[in-house]
């Protein structure tokens, strides 16, 4: 079936997958802490349609209610073979942990990753931290560099669920 509007008409209140917003780390970390939970900030806006993402603070706060699909990946860098290296990426919702994934490998490089579909009210938050367990070597997360995002972090609210 067709409909034919009058070239006058215009179309309101349509559900629109918002807020919406992706974030990228501009840079690649100084080795972090071995075996410790690291928040990752977040510092460069690819967009934010709703101003929801904090790039000081790396800090996803939605303000509408409702399930979000969240996205994002995080590329570890280490130079230790000998060991055993355990990259883990940790969604915090409100300060607490929401949801984990790993990686566990002889080679101390990787790409974790991950998608979640998440209940949010207007106050609720989430943040991303890393972790790696490798005792010795570098230990550390990369950013961007020419024009390429290595570690990111999106999302948006989902319609109809």
């Amino acid at each position: 079936d067709t409909i034919t509007l009058p070239s006058t008409a215009t179309l309101t209140n349509f559900p629109a997958n918002t807020p919406a917003f992706e974030a990228f780390l501009s840079a690649t970390t100084s080795n972090i802490s071995n075996d410790t939970d690291t928040k990752i900030t977040f510092d460069t806006e690819v967009f934010d349609s709703d101003s929801t993402f904090d790039t000081s603070n790396g800090r996803f706060t939605p303000a509408v209610s409702g399930k979000y699909l969240l996205y994002g990946s995080v590329q570890f860098l280490g130079t230790s073979t000998a060991d055993s290296n355990e990259n883990i990426v940790k969604l915090y919702k409100n300060g607490s942990q929401h949801m984990v994934t790993y990686w566990i490998t002889a080679i101390p490089q990787g790409v974790i990753s991950w998608t979640a579909t998440v209940d949010f009210n207007t106050t609720d938050y989430m943040e991303i931290y890393a972790k790696i367990n490798n005792s010795s070597g570098d230990r550390k997360i990369v950013g961007a560099a020419a024009n390429q995002k290595y570690t990111w972090f999106g999302g948006h609210k989902l319609i109809g669920a």
